[in-house]
């Protein structure tokens, strides 16, 4: 199958791999605009005829803390297993990571999950690749999204004189908590601006 002179699995992979660039500067993590601009053909320039999902990997360190290391890895198509997680974490393990994000292009077993936690001292987020083919938050619809920091949530907290469990949930596992890397206990502000959700500003904690 071509699309736009180009093979499928390249153009799946430039738009996953944008929208994982996207993800790590809406962390705050420092990323170079020149990868932001790639576009289809010069990705698919770059990344030749015999392409390696090594070179896919993604590399950042946050803004505000220099020391916060994150990489993202493009996993091989085939199922994943104990195995792929181990040479993983066996390939980054002397890189200092603070974080790291799997993109992957089949199944995960539960065994390897299991893995991942036990191997690992630091949050493993995984996402599928058919996941990061759109920025969700690119919707139209999509409502603006911001974390509070430690210090707002206090003040937001003390504020209405509320604690956690007061407040409306979302999930950990939501899209939009698994797009920001939002952990248990965060609070975040949602403002809604649009002709059919009108004007309104709601708070909610990740659970």
């Amino acid at each position: 199958m071509i699309v736009h002179g180009g093979s499928v699995e390249s153009h799946r992979l430039f738009l996953a791999r944008r929208t994982a660039l996207e993800m790590l500067r809406d962390h705050g993590y420092t990323v170079p605009e020149a990868e932001l601009a790639r576009t289809l053909p010069e990705f698919r320039a770059w990344w030749t005829d015999k392409p390696e999902l090594e070179r896919l990997a993604i590399s950042a360190t946050l803004a505000s803390d220099p020391s916060n290391k994150v990489k993202v890895m493009f996993c091989r198509p085939e199922p994943i297993k104990i195995a792929a997680i181990r040479e993983i974490h066996s390939g980054i393990k002397d890189e200092n990571l603070s974080r790291l994000i799997l993109v992957l292009q089949s199944r995960i077993t539960a065994r390897a999950k299991q893995t991942i936690k036990e191997l690992f001292p630091f949050k493993v987020d995984t996402f599928q690749i058919t996941e990061l083919l759109v920025n969700i938050t690119d919707h139209a619809l999509m409502p603006k999204h911001e974390v509070l920091t430690a210090e707002e949530k206090a003040k937001f907290l003390k504020e209405y004189n509320v604690v956690d469990s007061q407040l409306p949930r979302m999930l950990e596992d939501d899209a939009i908590a698994r797009y920001y890397g939002l952990g248990k206990g965060t609070v975040i502000k949602i403002t809604y601006d649009s002709e059919i959700t009108r004007n309104h500003v709601t708070y909610r904690c990740i659970s």
